[in-house]
């Protein structure tokens, strides 16, 4: 038993050690996102005031003065995007983060929010409430005028995207004023900022409808790949008792995506609501993770471990709140030369089976690391201009390790480009919020609302004073 324990201690120990310490410096008058490939030069960096009198006049004032210089405006939140969304060069970037007051009107299940806030203070704000986010992306580190912007997802099963579960927001557009836009008033204008990747103006706040903390019971079910929807349909869809789930591929070389794993958390109604807390053994699972990258002996004892996890996991009590507050930092890349790069791509129900079998015969030969898979459901978005769920779909989220130069670059770009023909060839779509390796031409294919997106946006903002490198790689 020692020898069979040896190699994993030694190896996850060995990782431990040789784990850097994330290093976020930038240089003077730079600014870069979350891909660490997008180091740009700014005219400058405006934090916006915390107090939102204040910040709507200040708010205001700039777009007037930068309108007139003829300078573009950036907006960003967190930076967790991949492509430059937040950034332009030689533009003006306003910082929203400050931006973050929140009050909850619990009588009707609204919060209302900056747009800065992060969800890391969002969730224990609304858990001293019993309250908890209804749609939200599986990490607290988002803000949620970034969240809106890309229109996230979350593990919430058969859930459309935050969009359908945002009640309004308060807009300062290309002229400096507020409009106040939700399904009725500016309704047009409403589904473009969703999904919209900051183009049409700065959101000042939003309300979000809010829904009850509750306990969950969590059960694991490990199977073959090949019967993913056939287990989700009898394990989720025939329940009507389910909070959250999300499922597993295994990337292990040995039995590449032959198995999948569905983590299913039933709603507790009896329990007694968890008080919030650190996530457990964060140090571990990082190791673990970590030990993955670059590594096929690491990857396979990652999916041995985790299927040992399942079997201890499966009973626990974790409350709705609790699962959804972890950091990224608990799994991103530190490591110096290396970044972690995601795909996305949304996959009707009848087609994930053979988007299934194009990743397997496409991603080992693609000269990339993969790291995870994990699958979401997502319902017909029926809210936004750009949307990603004209029907029922399955997210496949994909992270990568990459190195930081221009071959790991190029081997990237070109594996997404063959994933996205192959994802519009199964009625698919791509996500927008990563790197900008799609061409043009997918880009209209994939999503055939985007000339007229461009169109209004002209129409919104005649000066395209707010803009990105999304907005400059595919409008011209």
């Amino acid at each position: 038993m020692i020898l069979l324990l040896a190699r994993p201690v030694g190896y996850l120990t060995c990782t431990w050690l040789n784990d850097a310490k994330a290093d976020t410096t930038t240089k003077q008058g730079y600014v870069n996102d979350a891909s660490h490939l997008n180091e740009t030069a700014v005219d400058s960096v405006i934090k916006v005031a915390a107090d939102p009198e204040i910040a709507a006049n200040q708010l205001a004032e700039l777009i007037k003065t930068v309108s007139a210089t003829g300078k573009k405006i950036s907006i960003a939140g967190a930076q967790h995007s991949m492509g430059g969304h937040s950034i332009y060069p030689g533009g003006i970037m306003i910082d929203m983060k400050p931006f973050d007051r929140m009050q909850l009107d619990s009588t009707h299940n609204l919060l209302t929010v900056g747009a800065g806030a992060l969800w890391s203070k969002i969730i224990p704000y609304l858990d001293q409430y019993g309250k908890s986010v209804a749609v939200m992306q599986s990490n607290n580190s988002f803000s949620v005028g970034g969240s809106i912007s890309v229109n996230c997802h979350g593990w919430q099963p058969n859930t459309g995207p935050i969009a359908s579960t945002v009640e309004s927001f308060r807009l300062i557009n290309a002229k400096g004023e507020i409009l106040n836009c939700n399904r009725q008033e500016n309704n047009e204008l409403f589904s473009l900022v969703l999904g919209g990747y900051g183009l049409f103006g700065v959101i000042l706040d939003v309300k979000l409808r809010v829904v009850d903390n509750k306990m969950y019971k969590l059960k694991q079910y490990i199977f073959d790949s090949r019967d993913y929807i056939k287990k989700y349909d009898e394990l989720v869809n025939r329940n009507q008792n389910i909070g959250m789930v999300y499922g597993r591929i295994n990337i292990n070389p040995d039995h590449f995506m032959e198995d999948a794993m569905l983590s299913v958390f039933s709603i507790d109604s009896q329990a007694t609501i968890s008080s919030l807390k650190d996530p457990g053994y964060k140090t571990f699972r990082r190791s673990v993770f970590r030990g993955s990258a670059n590594s096929n002996y690491g990857k396979k004892l990652r999916w041995k471990m985790e299927k040992f996890a399942a079997r201890f996991l499966s009973g626990k009590k974790f409350s709705r709140n609790q699962l959804i507050n972890e950091g990224v930092e608990t799994f991103q890349n530190t490591e110096p030369g290396y970044t972690d790069i995601l795909h996305e791509y949304f996959i009707p129900r009848d087609s994930v089976q053979r988007f299934i079998e194009v990743l397997r015969k496409t991603i080992p030969n693609s000269k990339t690391d993969l790291l995870n898979i994990t699958l979401r459901n997502i319902e017909k978005d029926e809210d936004t201009y750009m949307r990603y769920a004209k029907e029922e779909v399955f997210g496949f989220v994909m992270l990568f390790n990459q190195a930081r130069n221009p071959e790991a670059e190029e081997a990237m770009k070109s594996l997404t480009q063959r994933l996205i023909n192959e994802a519009i060839a199964l009625r698919g779509t791509y996500y927008l919020p990563y790197r900008l390796h799609a061409t043009q031409e997918q880009l209209f294919k994939a999503y055939p609302a985007a000339k007229d997106f461009f169109d209004l946006k002209k129409k919104y903002d005649p000066q395209e004073l707010f803009q990105n490198q999304f907005y400059k790689a595919y409008a011209f």
